[in-house]
């Protein structure tokens, strides 16, 4: 369950990523409000994961699903710059998440 919460945290942080974008530097309502909501889910299931994983895998997975979610949400939504060494590295993120996953331990 600890590790479902971090997955959902990280997709949460691709939210968050993508409406700090949006807002503009905090001059647009709607994304900043979404931004702050986002960001407090996130942490806030972190936060609850850390209980029971081991802190330095579990703040791996998180950022590597927050990185490689908001990478292909700006290369599919926002015409960021597709390239072969980005899905390249994104697919070695997601890879290096899975292992980190697989590997980590609970108290």
């Amino acid at each position: 369950m600890a590790w479902l919460l971090v997955m959902v945290a990280g997709l949460l942080e691709t939210g968050f990523a993508v409406c700090l974008k949006l807002s503009h530097g905090f001059t647009r309502l709607w994304p900043t409000i979404a931004f702050c909501v986002f960001a407090l889910g996130s942490f806030g299931l972190l936060t609850l994961s850390l209980r029971k994983l081991d802190v330095g895998p579990a703040y791996a997975v998180w950022t590597g699903i927050g990185a490689a979610g908001t990478a292909i949400y700006g290369m599919v939504f926002l015409g960021d710059l597709v390239s072969t060494l980005k899905i390249v590295s994104i697919s070695l993120v997601i890879i290096g998440v899975i292992g980190l996953q697989l590997s980590g331990s609970t108290h």
